[in-house]
């Protein structure tokens, strides 16, 4: 799940921290990116679980309708086309899934305010309508629904957001509302991959695809913090009549973090690594700054190359 551009915004957001606090040793570093990690799958635990809320409260509501219909006597015929969705329901057998929950104390009790905001949204949404006007959904529907629940309806939902740092600050984690909509699509991604024939047993992401992933993430981490000093010369050696103290503090970590990558990880293409960090100058910085990342990295790389450093082949970045 967490793959190599989550794990650069990881490291980037773990050196920032670092660099601005001046008191935490490299130690200190490593264990809040790990926890950062950790933090990041338990809020895609918790969205998965957050299918069962919104139906159990569903559930709740029809069993109101029901006993206001009885003491009014009026005819009620429930919709149960949603309380009874396959995927909410493999969701909520999943063994995988209540375990974590279980194991971490991960329950929706102070986030409740938020499944309420959100189904009171989803019941106007024409999708939903449309599905419940269904003479019978097929599993194919039941997936399509909550696809356009976690891909539509809860992007940048304010509702759930709120809900969301009341439940991490609850839980002691960080940076669940930043982190939202990506998880959101990791969950579509979950949800499209399940198959009506694999029940309750549906295979959800694992934290890493692989050991490969969490070893670049430590090893990025550290080799740039043990190298900035020699990093830092090297940028400004870069700078084309541009004094270094200028540069914007954010857009001095994400040249540490690239130079870091671009010597120390060979695999990895620099136009893939210089790419990369292009794109977290937009996302963490000023406007023009990816512009700034851009020229810099490039005069870096042939600065490398020139010294026999750099042993990949550059292209220029537009």
């Amino acid at each position: 799940m967490i793959n190599r551009t989550l794990v650069r915004t990881k490291v980037l957001q773990t050196l920032f921290a670092y660099y601005k606090d001046g008191d935490k040793t490299p130690l200190t570093a490593r264990k809040e990116l790990l926890k950062s990690f950790s933090s990041t799958y338990s809020l895609y635990m918790a969205m998965l679980a957050f299918a069962d809320e919104l139906v159990t409260y569903a559930e709740e509501q029809i069993a109101e309708n029901k006993q206001r219909a009885a003491v009014t006597h009026q005819e009620y015929t429930p919709n149960y086309h949603f309380v009874n969705n396959r995927i909410s329901r493999h969701l909520f057998n999943n063994r995988v899934l209540r375990h974590y929950l279980e194991d971490n104390h991960m329950r929706w009790d102070t986030g409740m305010n938020g499944v309420i905001a959100v189904y009171k949204q989803l019941i106007q949404e024409p999708f939903y309508q449309e599905y419940m006007q269904l003479e019978a959904p097929t599993f194919e529907d039941d997936k399509m629904l909550w696809r356009k629940i976690y891909g539509n309806l809860l992007i940048g939902n304010e509702d759930l957001q709120a809900a969301l740092e009341e439940m991490e600050v609850a839980l002691d984690h960080h940076g669940w509302t930043t982190d939202m909509d990506q998880i959101l699509t990791y969950v579509v991604k979950t949800i499209k991959q399940f198959k009506e024939e694999n029940g309750d047993e549906q295979p959800l992401l694992e934290m890493f695809t692989s050991e490969e992933e969490l070893a670049f993430a430590k090893d990025l981490l550290r080799l740039t913090i043990e190298n900035a000093d020699e990093y830092k010369e090297l940028i400004s050696k870069s700078l084309r009549n541009w004094d270094a103290e200028r540069v914007a503090y954010m857009d001095q970590i994400i040249l540490l973090q690239a130079i870091s990558e671009i010597v120390n990880f060979n695999e990895i293409a620099l136009e893939i690594s210089m790419n990369e960090y292009i794109e977290l100058a937009k996302e963490y910085s000023s406007d023009k700054s990816h512009q700034f990342i851009n020229g810099v990295l490039n005069n870096v790389a042939l600065e490398l190359k020139k010294e026999n450093v750099l042993f990949k082949v550059i292209k220029k970045q537009n």
